[in-house]
């Protein structure tokens, strides 16, 4: 009988804590790295618009390109860190769940970006992407800062009209470098205020 109790009990605790887990904020984005991501995407058009730099689409692509990736690296090793050293996840799978909210996006964003290239529509892929990244912002706002839908409507606005107005050119890298310069810096400086938050409360 007495077992029996307890066994109740401690099936209790293990959903308490799977039930706390699933409502926990996410914090294993770097709010540095972010901010690192948007400082280059501000850059890049500076690299992009210089002289000596080929201002054919293929060239562009490369760079974007190479930022996304660069940014992407930055960020998930970052995640990475956090899940392996922080004291609070405990190396617990749980915890990385909320990373995959952004996984249907970027695959749809990977499969319009190879159709747009293929059909030679380039001048539409930065309002695609700005589109989608912004999505990608709103479907993790039940997991990281509320502050952060603001930004996911503020990107989605921002690809809205880039795929509307009819000068946009993908060999000019000013309105992606702007946007995703400004809206990183931005997310990056919420991920921080959130992070400093989240540990004053622990302690």
């Amino acid at each position: 009988m007495i077992a029996s109790h307890i066994h109740h009990a401690l099936a209790q605790v293990q959903e308490l804590k799977v039930r706390v887990l699933n409502s926990q904020q996410f914090t294993g984005y770097s709010g540095r790295c972010r901010a690192v991501g948007g400082t280059i995407a501000l850059c890049t058009p500076l690299v992009l618009g210089a002289t000596w730099f080929p201002q054919t689409t293929t060239a562009h692509l490369w760079a974007w390109a190479l930022v996304s990736c660069c940014a992407i690296l930055a960020n998930y090793s970052a995640v990475l860190y956090w899940f392996l050293f922080h004291s609070d996840v405990e190396r617990d799978i749980r915890r990385l769940m909320p990373t995959v909210d952004a996984f249907p996006s970027l695959g749809v964003g990977g499969i319009l970006t190879g159709a747009l290239i293929r059909n030679g529509q380039h001048d539409l892929l930065f309002g695609m992407w700005m589109c989608l990244y912004g999505l990608t912002n709103l479907s993790a706002r039940y997991t990281l800062p509320k502050a952060l839908w603001p930004l996911g409507v503020f990107y989605i606005a921002c690809g809205a009209t880039c795929l509307c107005v009819p000068w946009v050119s993908f060999t000019s890298p000013w309105p992606m470098g702007l946007v995703f310069g400004v809206g990183e810096l931005a997310g990056g400086f919420i991920f921080h205020r959130n992070r400093i938050a989240n540990d004053q409360i622990r302690s």
